[in-house]
C-alpha cells in the first residue's frame, strides 16, 4: 500500500518522489513496450472510450445490445443442437434457448427487436435424426 501524503508537500512533487522511488527499485523494469512509443492510431479521432475498446480487442470481448446477443446465442444453440451426440442433448439445448427467447419476448429489452421465435423442439430433433442418418450411411 501507497503511504499517504505528508502535509504540506506539494502533490505534484510527492508524486515525482513516488516515481523516483520506484524507478530506483527497477519496479519499471522490463514493462512490456517499455522504451517505446504508445500506439496511436494516426488518422482516428480521439474517443475517450479507446482504452475500453483496445481492453474489450485484446481480451476477445463483444458487447452486442441484449437482443442481438440472444440472436447470436439462438443460431449458435441450434447449431449446437443439430451437431449434439444425442437426442437428449439437442431437446435440452433448443429447451434452454427457447426460455430465453420467449422472456425476451414478453419483456423486450431496449435495443433493436429480437426478431426470433422459439424453436419448434420436434422440427430440430427431426433434423438432427435425418443427419445422424445420413452421416452413419
Amino acid at each position: 500500500m501507497t503511504e499517504r501524503k505528508p502535509p504540506g508537500v506539494p502533490f505534484e512533487s510527492w508524486v515525482d518522489k513516488q516515481i523516483h522511488d520506484a524507478q530506483g527499485r527497477g519496479e519499471f523494469d522490463g514493462l512490456t513496450g517499455a522504451g517505446k512509443p504508445l500506439p496511436q492510431d494516426v488518422y482516428a479521432t480521439y474517443d475517450e472510450l479507446w482504452w475500453v475498446k483496445r481492453k474489450m480487442v485484446r481480451e476477445g470481448l463483444a458487447l452486442l445490445p441484449p437482443a442481438l446477443a440472444l440472436r447470436k446465442e439462438a443460431e449458435d444453440a441450434l447449431a449446437a443442437a443439430l451437431a449434439a451426440p444425442s437426442e437428449r442433448i439437442a431437446r435440452k439445448i433448443i429447451t434452454e434457448v427457447n426460455v430465453k427467447i420467449r422472456d425476451m419476448m414478453f419483456k423486450p429489452p431496449p435495443g433493436p427487436p429480437l426478431g426470433k421465435k422459439p424453436y419448434d423442439v420436434e422440427e430440430v430433433v427431426r433434423e438432427w435424426q435425418r443427419r445422424r442418418t445420413t452421416r452413419e450411411t
